[in-house]
Order: structure tokens, then C-alpha cells, then sequence
């Protein structure tokens, strides 16, 4: 905490000492999590209340939007248009036609300057961004070109690993309310049709019209030009009316478009996914297998930031519209039994533009046939240590390097070879040389072993190493994760009276919904079935049923969903599946 300290205050002086105390604090946890961009770069990041908010790239400290939020003078800022952000979030960087151009001027930054972006009326920032040149560079250049290179925006993956909460609305300085207000006064002037203004003074006001909102290049947010034809000047007047609507029916609050979002993914789902064969449907596997299926690309259903907070309040409240009816078939577990698809809500419901409903049957069948299990495939890895680095910095490796297994047998065996240590008298021995002595042998060792055999050698390195696996799901990209892969763990626990219970962990690590699979092993065996948090973890749950389900498990992983026995822990009562009696 004190290095911690020490290095923001070096990187951010203008914090007090009372911000600093705030920022890092004595007693509140704090986490450090090492993360890798989709560059390949190693990124470590410091968690405060379960907030990023700082995260480091080559020893250099950046601070994330939720630290903005609470510190928005800490970076020199630039402001944008709001159409802009979503540019900047789906990876783009700022170019300088994009810039809103203050009348008091910019702020004063060298290239390489950190800065925050703002969006024009709102002082909280919703970027981080390294200057590609100075102040003086980009009135020199006309305000074209790239301005600022973004290194993390809100909406993007770092955010999302926060409580993904929305910017603040921070009083705009002096000079934005009036550059906002008379920007009013002129859409007002004309019959609030914006007015299309062109400078070749860089200085002077970047105007709407100035901007274009189309792309032309993936890489370019805002390709402004200062001379436009008539016709791209209405067009591009058009667009900006557009987003202005736009933002006028987002003036709801955040809770409220999300209740709307959830209504409109529900009408949809019935309309267009749920067939009356599907009755009775279990409330999960209808929120997440067909209104998840509805929502529009870009949003994400979270029940609890809606009014209603629970999934089941939700259909609760649509059940007293007599929309449809819901019933407790089985203990704990609701399922949708009736459908009223002639309720005026339904028949008055427009498919968004983008969907229809052949398309969305199609959706659900593919849907369908994407839900069938595939097992992962779970390769080993092994990470360069630090210890290890100086025998592996001959093959070009270095700390953090990740290898197969094979790839590590390869590397040993050329070492040896080239370092000429294989026993000339026995050559199923290594001789020990310096390196190896001192990465391979402990202290007690290092005295008394001057060979090894091959064997020796190779598992000695391999246990030395870090520890990796690498997860492939069907159709999704390989996952690299620490450790070593966590077998999926069944227990036989016994409650009061002489009950007994079957406690299922780890499920997810393979890709199994827990939800799901308590809702199949719930028909199978009729007993109930609950999940619960596991103890002792955040994010991880478990699935607890009724009975000793030893048998029916053992049949659902090892034949149905085709799992190695290695990765199940807890089947040693189980049958010998596929074996003939």
C-alpha cells in the first residue's frame, strides 16, 4: 500500500494528501489482479470496493473512468460529442475533426500527455487517452489527424469488470455551458434545425456541421472536413438531428429503459421464440435461452438494475395482466404453464427492426442445436517461473512464457545437447551444470547430485514451472487460466433426521449451467434441487439435491455429456459405466 501510494502520488501530484489517504485507503480492501489484453499485453490492475481503479502498462500507473468519476480534475480534459462514445468504446481512437474546440482555448499538453475525454456538457469522463501531439501541434495541423490515442473508455471490458455503474452528471465548466447554450440559441434561431457553420480558423468553434458521423474508415471516429459540399452538409445536419432525438428519448433514468428493455425482450421472446409445445417451460431456461436471444446488440438484461430486482416479480406482475400463468411444478423451481397468445399486449407488439419472426424461429433452432454439451478439451500448461528464466532465456523465453508440455521436452533436451551435458559412460544421465543445479536441485541436493536421468530431469522442470491450463469451448476461443483445472467435485452430505444430499462444485469451470443441470437432474429423480453460493468463494455456486444421486450423475457426465472420469471427483461409489456385467 505505501509503494502503492508513493507511485501515485508521483504520477498524479496535483492529489492532496487527503485524496491520496481516500484514493488509496489504510484499512479497505484492496485487490491486485493481473489481467492480458487482446494484444498479448501483460496489464496489472488494483481493485478498490470491487471498482478498478488504476491499472498499469510497463511500470506507467492510469487511472480508470470510476476513479475519474470521483476525481475528474486530475487529468487535463478534452471534449467530444456524445454520438462520439460509442465510437471511442468499440476501440476507436479520437481524431482531431472530433474535438469540441472551447473559446477559451485547450488546455496546454506535450505529446504523451495522459488526458481524460468528456463529453460536451458533462464534466465526468468517459475516456483515457494519451496525446499524439501537443496543444501547439494540433492547431498546427488544422485540427486534423489523430489527436489521442484511447487506451480505456466506459462500456469496455474494464468497466464491465466493476459494478458497470453509469457516469455521474458533473456541472460542465464556464466555458461548455456556453458553448452548449449557444449552440441552443441557434438551433432556436432556425427552427431548431442546427445550423451549418464553416471556419478555416482552427481557433473558432467546431460546429455540428463540421462533423460527419458516417464512417468511411474503421479505424477514424470523426472524419471532419472544412470545406463540404451542400448536399453532405444536409446529410450530415440530418444525422446530428438524429442522435439528438435519440438522446431525447434516453432521457429516462437508467432503471426505467432497463424495465423497458426487459418488456421488450419478453414480448418479443413470446411472440417470436416460446411455442405452446414448449409449455410448461422452466422461468430460467425462458429468460435465458429466449429473452437473452431478443435483446439488441450493444445492451444486456440485468434484472437488478430494473425496478423489479427479481426475475420472478417481474413475471409476477405480468401474470397479473393475465399475460400468462405461472406455477411451482416442483419445489423451489417455477415454470410458465400458460400463455394468453391472443392478449392484446402480444398482437400489438412490432418485432425490432433487424428481427422477424422467421428469422427468430431460425435463431431458436440453431439456438436449439448450439445447446447440445460439447466437453471442453483441457490442455496442460506450463508458465515460465522466475527461478526457471535462466534456463529457458537460451531458447527465448522469458518470465511468463507459456508452454506446452511437449514444448518444454524440446527446449530441455536442446539445451542439453548444445550444452554438451548428456553422460558420455551412461546416456540415459544428465550431467548437472551450474544452471541446472540451481534451478532444478534443492539446497540439500546441490552437493551431493551431479547427474540425473532424463526422466528426473523432465519431471523436476515440469514441477518447477507455473501451473497453467488451456479451456476450448466448442466454438470459442481457447482459454488460458492459472492453476490447475479443479476436477468437478460430488459430495454425499448427511442432514439432520438421516437425510442425505448431493452437493455438486465446479461446474461452470467445464461450461455446465448449474442452473440447467439442476433442473434436469430435478425431472430425472423428482427430488428437489437448490443452488447455493459456495462457502468461502464469490462468484462460484453449487448444486445441492435431494438423495444420494451418485448414479444418475455418473450417467449424465460420463455418457451424456461425455466428460473424462479424471475431471469428475467424488465417483468412486459410481458404476463402471459401458463395462458388461
Amino acid at each position: 500500500r505505501r509503494k502503492l501510494r508513493t507511485d501515485v502520488a508521483a504520477a498524479f501530484p496535483n492529489l492532496s494528501a487527503e485524496q491520496l489517504t481516500e484514493f488509496i485507503p489504510n484499512k479497505e480492501e484492496l485487490n491486485v489482479i493481473k489481467i492480458y489484453s487482446h494484444k498479448g499485453e501483460a496489464i496489472t490492475v488494483y481493485m478498490n470496493n470491487r471498482n478498478p481503479i488504476l491499472f498499469e502498462i510497463e511500470k506507467a500507473l492510469y487511472p480508470t473512468v470510476y476513479t475519474l468519476w470521483v476525481y475528474p480534475d486530475l487529468l487535463p480534459a478534452f471534449s467530444t460529442w456524445p454520438p462520439v462514445l460509442q465510437k471511442l468504446a468499440g476501440g476507436a481512437d479520437l481524431m482531431l475533426p472530433g474535438v469540441v474546440v472551447p473559446s477559451s482555448g485547450f488546455p496546454q499538453v506535450e505529446r504523451g500527455t495522459l488526458c481524460a475525454v468528456t463529453l460536451l456538457g458533462n464534466r465526468a469522463p468517459v475516456a483515457v487517452a494519451v496525446a499524439t501531439m501537443s496543444t501547439a501541434e494540433m492547431l498546427a495541423a488544422g485540427m486534423k489527424g489523430k489527436g489521442f490515442a484511447v487506451l480505456h473508455t466506459y462500456m469496455d471490458h474494464l468497466w464491465e469488470y466493476g459494478d458497470k455503474s453509469y457516469p455521474p452528471t458533473l456541472a460542465p465548466s464556464v466555458t461548455d455551458s456556453a458553448e452548449k447554450e449557444s449552440a441552443e440559441d441557434e438551433e432556436e434561431m432556425e427552427g431548431k434545425e442546427p445550423v451549418i457553420t464553416f471556419s478555416t480558423d482552427p481557433l473558432q468553434h467546431v460546429d455540428v456541421g463540421d462533423l460527419s458521423l458516417k464512417d468511411r474508415d474503421s479505424c477514424a471516429i470523426l472524419m471532419g472536413k472544412e470545406e463540404l459540399n451542400e448536399n453532405r452538409a444536409a446529410e450530415t445536419a440530418e444525422d446530428a438531428n438524429t442522435e439528438v432525438q435519440q438522446e431525447a428519448e434516453d432521457s429516462r433514468t437508467p432503471q426505467e429503459q432497463m424495465d423497458a428493455l426487459f418488456n421488450q425482450c419478453f414480448f418479443h421472446a413470446l411472440k417470436c421464440k416460446v411455442k405452446k409445445s414448449d409449455l410448461p417451460l422452466l422461468t430460467s431456461t425462458f429468460l435465458r435461452s429466449h429473452m437473452f436471444s431478443c435483446c439488441p446488440a450493444g445492451q444486456q438484461l440485468d434484472i437488478k438494475k430494473s425496478s423489479y430486482k427479481k426475475f420472478s416479480k417481474f413475471l409476477q406482475c405480468m401474470q397479473h395482466q393475465k399475460i400468462l400463468q405461472v406455477k411451482e411444478l416442483n419445489k423451489g423451481v417455477e415454470s410458465i404453464v400458460e400463455v394468453d397468445w391472443k392478449h392484446p399486449d402480444i398482437k400489438a407488439f412490432a418485432v425490432p427492426e433487424g428481427f422477424s419472426s422467421a428469422s427468430a424461429a431460425q435463431e431458436s433452432k440453431h439456438e436449439d442445436r448450439e445447446q447440445v454439451y460439447r466437453a471442453p478439451e483441457i490442455i496442460p500448461l506450463y508458465g515460465v517461473s522466475t527461478k526457471m528464466i535462466p534456463l529457458f532465456q537460451e531458447s527465448g523465453h522469458r518470465k511468463g512464457s507459456i508452454l506446452s508440455s511437449s514444448e518444454v521436452r524440446n527446449i530441455i533436451i536442446n539445451y542439453v545437447k548444445t550444452n554438451e551435458l548428456v553422460d558420455e559412460t551412461n546416456k540415459n544421465f544428465v550431467k548437472v551444470n551450474a544452471i541446472l543445479c540451481d534451478c532444478l536441485l534443492d539446497k540439500s541436493e546441490q552437493d551431493e547430485i551431479s547427474n540425473l536421468k532424463w526422466d528426473d530431469l523432465l519431471s523436476r522442470c515440469l514441477g518447477r514451472l507455473q501451473p497453467l491450463h488451456q479451456v476450448t469451448f466448442f466454438g470459442q476461443e481457447p482459454i488460458v487460466r492459472k492453476g490447475n483445472i479443479e476436477p468437478i467435485d460430488i459430495t454425499i452430505a448427511q442432514r439432520s433426521s438421516n437425510k442425505k444430499v448431493t452437493i455438486i462444485k465446479n461446474l461452470e469451470l467445464y461450461g455446465l449451467d448449474p442452473q440447467c443441470v439442476a433442473s434436469i437432474l430435478q425431472q430425472k429423480v423428482q427430488a428437489s434441487a437448490t443452488i447455493t453460493p459456495v462457502p468461502g468463494t464469490k462468484d462460484r455456486v453449487q448444486v445441492q439435491i435431494q438423495g444420494n444421486q451418485i448414479h444418475h450423475l455418473a450417467k449424465m457426465l460420463l455418457e451424456e455429456y461425455q466428460l473424462p472420469r479424471k475431471y469428475i471427483q467424488g465417483l468412486e461409489k459410481a458404476p463402471k459405466l459401458g463395462r458388461k456385467k
